[in-house]
């Protein structure tokens, strides 16, 4: 820097000397011009090393500035690099704050359901021990006692107390497991006079038996007061045979404890008489509208079959193709002598065409779809009118209800028996519904469809008598003029089928 000053300095210098040349006393023109030369070569001197200190810098910029350009190069991807491993960071760190968020709530529903599952084996060790048999408490009294106390301890922790909860657990299931078709333990029992006596358990079922190792054996039953059960005898042979059971393991039991009460409720639950009997009196027209739907199924259903099976192509094919080629009187013989309901309809209206043709095949199809649609009314009706039966059946059951809820409260039978009949009414209503909707609705289709080939077979008729040799048999079949007829000689039979063919056209199907 101070050269390039230096620089600058000697170039004003050698501006401004021909200036002070012209401005120099005229009496010393040697002494002025003396000193602008030395003046002139010293700056020249100062320039020209000026000049080459410039050209040294520049050299030097030049070569320091490819290695400071590729430095500073470096240096940005650096930044770029770090800018984007910032953000990974940033995005694990956010990542990481959610999952951790995540884990948090999971830990505090896990810690809710421990506490909730804790909180109902907790329940469930205190009610144990009135749930269990006769006897059973000499077996599993130190146990129960051992996890109510976990419970209660407040220097465990709560894996601990969970610990002792669960093993109280799995130990009742194992009960369960052996309780399966009866099981045996060893235990004291009090006889009828107050003497302790030792001896073995047998559990079966709701019965708990207890046979002493004296040989005295019987019935197992609570005491109060006490956790020794009293053991009451049986007379005659059955004291013997109860000691033979509980000693062996294997045999008959010689009583039924519930004093067939089991069997009577086995019967009453499966019994669909008994169920129907509950439903109230208005299961009998519920029962008359499934009878009558089923029969309507069944007859139905059957017809369709018969007439599917009298069904025959070939006919029909036979019969326009006689059509076509102008044998009218051939295709009617062919009409007559067939079973197809589509080749009898069209035979009649081809019959009676002299009337209308028109209206003998609007009736001869109002015929057969009549044919078709008998009962479905009667089947509409019965899923129409069961739901409503067993919304009455609904109505009168919860009435009685009320009506006991209204007086005396010392019966509830009487209550969840209206409740029960109001049930099983609208149970009823609602399955004979549905199972009579779905062949309704399987013949509706089926009718519509025959429907749907008589109106095309009655067109594919029409527009074969309106070719040339339809017409021709048409022209050839007409009467011949004749006189012209009384109103007595009208034939009766063609005025009865025009009226029979007009009211079909009006009324419909």
């Amino acid at each position: 820097m101070p050269r390039i000053v230096s620089l600058v300095v000697v170039t004003a210098l050698a501006l401004c000397a021909p200036a002070a040349r012209a401005q120099a006393p005229a009496g010393s023109p040697a002494e002025g011009d003396a000193a602008m030369g030395k003046v002139a070569r010293n700056a020249e001197a100062e320039l020209n090393k000026t000049i080459a200190d410039l050209n040294a810098m520049r050299a030097q910029i030049a070569s320091e500035k490819l290695p400071m350009s590729q430095q500073l190069t470096a240096l940005e991807e650096e930044v770029v690099t770090l800018r984007k491993e910032e953000q990974r960071v940033q995005r694990l760190v956010d990542a990481g704050a959610l999952e951790i968020g995540t884990m948090q709530a999971e830990i505090k529903s896990r810690q809710d359901e421990l506490s909730y599952v804790s909180s109902l084996l907790d329940e469930y060790v205190r009610t144990f021990e009135t749930k269990i048999a006769v006897g059973e408490l000499q077996v599993y009294g130190e146990p129960i006692v051992a996890a109510k106390q976990a419970v209660e301890n407040k220097t465990l922790t709560p894996s601990e107390k969970f610990g002792a909860q669960t093993t109280f657990t799995a130990l009742t299931i194992k009960r369960i497991g052996d309780a399966l078709g009866g099981v045996r333990f060893a235990g004291v029992g009090v006889d009828m006079l107050g003497t302790v006596l030792n001896g073995q358990f047998a559990m079966i079922g709701p019965v708990t038996l207890f046979r002493a190792d004296s040989g005295q054996a019987g019935v197992a039953v609570p005491q109060v007061g006490s956790a020794n059960p009293l053991i009451r005898p049986l007379e005659g042979d059955l004291g013997p045979a109860l000691g033979t059971l509980v000693a062996s393991g294997s045999g008959t039991l010689p009583l039924d404890p519930s004093r067939g009460g089991a069997l009577k409720a086995l019967v009453a639950k499966a019994s669909l008489v008994h169920i129907f009997i509950k439903g109230g009196p208005i299961m009998w027209p519920m029962l008359a509208a499934s009878v009558i739907g089923l029969a309507v199924v069944l007859e139905r259903v059957f017809f369709l079959l018969n007439e599917q099976r009298k069904r025959s192509p070939k006919t029909v094919m036979k019969f326009f193709g006689e059509v076509t080629k102008g044998n009218l009187q051939s295709a009617i013989d062919i009409a007559n002598g067939s079973k197809d309901a589509i080749v009898k309809t069209l035979g009649f209206a081809l019959e009676h065409r002299d009337q209308s043709l028109a209206h003998a095949l609007t009736y001869a199809e109002t015929r057969t779809i009549k044919r078709y649609k008998r009962g479905i009314a009667v089947l509409d009706t019965v899923i129409t009118l069961a739901p409503l039966l067993g919304l009455l059946g609904t109505v009168t059951g919860m009435m009685g209800s009320f009506a006991v809820i209204g007086g005396d409260l010392s019966s509830p039978g009487a209550i969840t028996g209206g409740i029960a009949e109001a049930l099983i009414a609208t149970a009823f209503g609602l399955i004979i519904a549905i199972v009579c909707l779905i062949p309704f609705n399987y013949l509706n289709n089926r009718i519509d469809q025959v429907e749907t080939e008589l109106l095309a077979a009655g067109e594919q008729l029409k527009l074969s008598l309106e070719g040339p040799a339809g017409r021709a048999a048409r022209v050839a079949s007409e009467p011949k003029p004749g006189p012209p007829a009384t109103g007595g000689d009208r034939d009766g039979d063609e005025l009865d089928f025009l009226d029979d063919a007009a009211t079909a056209t009006s009324g419909g199907s």
